[in-house]
């Protein structure tokens, strides 16, 4: 199988692309299989290659919770909000200003007059503190492995005494665990997100490989990664392995990027969290350890708030994170719900799963 990605190589080899489907019609089981993948990047690459069409037929692959939009809860938003109108210039990411919290959106706090500002990353929100010493600045952080080793260095980078984190971030493995007891059709696999893999180590995954005997591969982004990662998966299946295979090497390794590791384990402690749409997931989550406690949001600003309805009457973006449905089977899909006029946080952020089959015009089968 490697040789098709040997010799001279373009990951956009139309020649490569056919000898990886060929490939998927060899290994197809005979029984349907669901496979998951937990990365919007992946979805995006999926729909908008129309790679569906190459699948064999009773091979499913979904989009699980790998949006970090999607799967904040609606108490963490709500704490956002509040400290905003509170007087607090809270920064984050621009999709987060979106998504619906109990009462209002921060794109719809802000339209009040609070001070909600979209940044690119944690250091351009210390540098918004620095130049607001009299300010209060809270960065609202969320995000996966990713995204979180950026947090970890400015909080571990003596940031000014009036610059606040309110961690939101949360870890991928523990939710491929609670997936596995969810769906009534049994996972058959997991394609593994690159991105996230690059900091955690493909190793990070062996313990789900080798205790529920469900196969993991790490898979890139472009097309003939996805089509690659998805043959060594369902020849795992076929041959009744349960293995954790590096479908990424040119960007992921065993041990995964030490350095980012360290950041995390000195700035943070994994806890429980929720994920808005799953609900409470043990160490699924990263809480500020208390060394550096005073730069923690939950603790230095007394604000109380309710975990809050997750979920809109009549929306399916719960059961679409929890790989149970698609897009297309939610009622609400296309009509009142669209980009610009998001009832769920699937909607919400391009990475949702919503979000991205309303662009790109996704279905089941092509």
């Amino acid at each position: 199988m490697t040789d098709l990605l040997l010799g001279p190589f373009s990951l956009r080899d139309p020649a490569r692309a056919r000898g990886l489907a060929s490939l998927l019609q060899r290994y197809a089981p005979k029984d349907p299989v669901r496979i998951v993948h937990v990365c919007g990047t992946h979805e995006m690459a999926i729909a908008q290659h129309g790679l569906r069409s190459l699948l064999p037929r009773g091979v499913e692959v979904l989009e699980g919770p790998g949006c970090p939009v999607c799967v904040t809860p609606t108490g963490d938003l709500d704490r956002a909000v509040k400290l905003a109108e509170r007087g607090a210039i809270v920064c984050t990411f621009g999709d987060m200003t979106r998504v619906p919290g109990t009462r209002v959106t921060l794109a719809e706090a802000r339209a009040h007059g609070a001070d909600v500002r979209v940044v690119l990353s944690p250091a351009e929100a210390v540098e918004v503190a620095r130049a607001n010493p009299e300010r209060d600045v809270v960065f609202f952080a969320v995000g996966f492995e990713t995204t979180a080793p950026g947090t970890a260095a400015v909080l571990l980078d003596s940031p000014p005494a009036n610059f606040y984190v309110l961690s939101s971030h949360r870890l991928i493995p523990p939710a491929l665990v609670a997936l596995l007891a969810g769906p009534p059709v049994p996972i058959a696999g997991f394609l593994a997100p690159g991105h996230v893999s690059t900091v955690i180590g493909a190793r990070a995954y062996r313990v789900i490989a080798e205790r529920y005997h469900v196969p993991v591969v790490v898979a890139g982004f472009e097309p003939l990664d996805i089509l690659y990662a998805i043959a060594l998966l369902l020849r795992q299946v076929r041959e009744e392995r349960a293995e954790v295979e590096n479908a990424y090497p040119r960007a992921v390794s065993e041990e995964g990027n030490l350095r980012a590791q360290e950041l995390l384990a000195t700035a943070f402690a994994p806890s429980d969290a929720v994920w808005r749409g799953i609900g409470r997931l043990p160490g699924a989550g990263l809480s500020i350890r208390d060394e550096l406690a005073r730069h923690d949001a939950r603790r230095a600003f007394s604000v109380r708030v309710e975990e809050g309805e997750e979920k809109a009457p009549g929306c399916l973006c719960s059961e679409v994170l929890l790989a149970r449905a698609v897009p297309t089977d939610c009622p609400l899909f296309g009509d009142p719900c669209t980009p610009l006029s998001p009832v769920g946080p699937c909607m919400v952020g391009v990475e949702g799963a919503c979000n991205v089959w309303y662009r790109y015009g996704e279905r089941p089968e092509l």
